[in-house]
């Protein structure tokens, strides 16, 4: 149980870390800002293609297995309110620093793919207001903005994704409130929320959907990421992080209801009609100007993926921050900006990584012409974090009794048990529906063989000496 009359200190002792300056509201709000907006604003389309009017089902799924997991990183983080997140965990539980290396990789290139697909969704839905810039230049520039915000503080950025969460949840809900117009005309056929129309067995067509949803409900582990910049972790965390999740996956599911109604699947699923949900608003079903509420609904598309993308830019330095100063990856990600305390070298790194994955993607699309990058990158995510999920609630169970105080949150066994057997089981059909996926997680993990070699040509363990005395104060 948590301890609420014990807290930790606002700022580390010497001053040299990261800052304490999230609140738990905030981390609240971190938490369901960046689940709401990182694939339900682009990859609901995708997901009523996989299985039909009944996608609704996929998200529900997917919501309770990506809550049950997030359980586990509740735990986690109230025994070691550190950041680094997983890599962090499998480190104390297994010692292992190629397997935590392996795992930061990992976590990293989930990362980089989430970024670039999202950046790339971003540019689709900018295409709805301006059409005449290329959509690479899009994306770089949206990129370079986010990199820019997180260079000024994590503060700010905590501050604008609160703001910009009750911007996307506003455009969810005008989603919903079309699915009770069109319900309450009597125009509805519910028939549609049981239909698995596409081909093939039904309970693979709903799992190939929740493999897709999934990357919907990618983001609560960036949470685990603030962990050392949040005031008073054990106790704001499990309320926040699961909080956040269970919130988020109520709107998933009834956005997803709403859009059923509202739109034939064929033409949801049509990626030519342009994003799904724009398609909704598009309807004219409320009695207001379609053009004004298409384009206001664009503009809180656009504030949604912003939301998201900037949480994982967020996430990106600090993994390397945190690798750093266990002496997992090279000394220099450990680097804090003197003024504003921000890992600067690691978000440098970060956004150089992503441009490079969309100019390559734009290169291989362009080359190949029938490559779907929001698709590819959203899988290639899901790929990674399945696999890391998966050893975040091995590491869980095997850290049991150990760093344990009053303090600590403890998640339900038996659920985690159904929560490892859920990710490797969407894990196991993510890769044998689509094997290419490995070929671009390949590439993304040689930017890790990279950092693999650098580590060891010129990493030492006095690199991170100098923060060991930040890491006892945080604990």
């Amino acid at each position: 149980m948590v301890d609420s009359t014990k807290t930790v200190p606002h700022t580390d002792d010497d001053g040299t870390g990261l800052k304490r300056s999230i609140t738990g509201k905030q981390l609240f709000f971190y938490t369901l800002g960046d689940v709401l907006g990182s694939g339900i604003y682009v990859l609901i389309g995708l997901v009523a293609a996989a299985v039909g009017g009944a996608f609704w089902i996929a998200f529900a799924v997917g919501v309770a297995v990506a809550t049950i997991t997030g359980t586990a990183y509740a735990e986690l983080v109230t025994k070691y309110p550190q950041a680094a997140g997983s890599s962090l965990y499998v480190q104390k539980a297994f010692g292992n620093r190629a397997l935590t290396f392996l795992v930061t990789v990992s976590f990293l290139a989930a990362s980089f793919a989430a970024t670039g697909s999202l950046a790339t969704g971003f540019a689709t839905y900018f295409a709805e207001l301006w059409s005449a810039p290329p959509a690479l230049i899009v994306s770089l520039v949206f990129v370079a903005f986010l990199v820019l915000v997180n260079y000024i503080g994590i503060t700010e950025s905590v501050v604008m994704n609160m703001v910009m969460t009750f911007v996307e949840l506003s455009g969810l809900i005008i989603i919903m409130i079309i699915g009770v117009y069109y319900v309450v005309q009597g125009n509805a056929d519910f028939g549609t929320l049981t239909d698995i129309s596409v081909s093939g067995n039904p309970a693979l067509a709903v799992l190939a959907g929740v493999a897709l949803s999934f990357f919907a409900m990618t983001g609560f582990e960036n949470t685990a990421n603030v962990a050392e910049e949040t005031i008073d972790p054990h106790k704001a965390f499990p309320r926040s992080l699961v909080g956040g999740m269970v919130v988020a996956g109520v709107v998933y599911v009834l956005v997803s209801v709403s859009a059923a109604l509202t739109v034939p699947t064929s033409e949801l699923a049509d990626e030519e009609n342009g994003p799904a949900l724009l398609q909704v608003v598009e309807q004219g079903i409320l009695p207001f100007s379609t053009d004004l509420m298409v384009t206001i609904f664009t503009i809180i598309a656009l504030v949604a993926i912003t939301n998201t993308t900037l949480v994982t830019l967020v996430t990106q330095p600090r993994i390397l921050y945190g690798m750093a100063r266990e002496d997992v990856v090279p000394g220099v990600f450990a680097k804090i900006h003197p003024t504003r305390r921000s890992p600067w070298v690691g978000l440098i790194f970060s956004g150089l990584v992503v441009a490079g994955l969309l100019v390559a993607g734009t290169l291989v699309l362009e080359a190949s012409g029938d490559l779907d990058l929001v698709n590819r990158l959203a899988l290639v995510t899901v790929v990674f974090l399945l696999a890391i999920y998966a050893l975040v609630i091995v590491t869980c169970l095997k850290l049991r009794g150990h760093d344990e105080d009053d303090r600590a949150f403890r998640a339900n066994t038996p659920l985690l048990i159904v929560g490892l057997v859920g990710n490797l089981a969407i894990l196991f059909w993510v890769v044998y529906d689509d094997p290419a996926s490995l070929l671009w997680c390949a590439a993304l993990l040689a930017v890790g063989g990279l950092l693999y070699v650098a580590e060891k040509l010129f990493g030492s363990r006095s690199d991170a000496s100098s923060t060991t005395s930040d890491r006892k104060a945080d604990l």
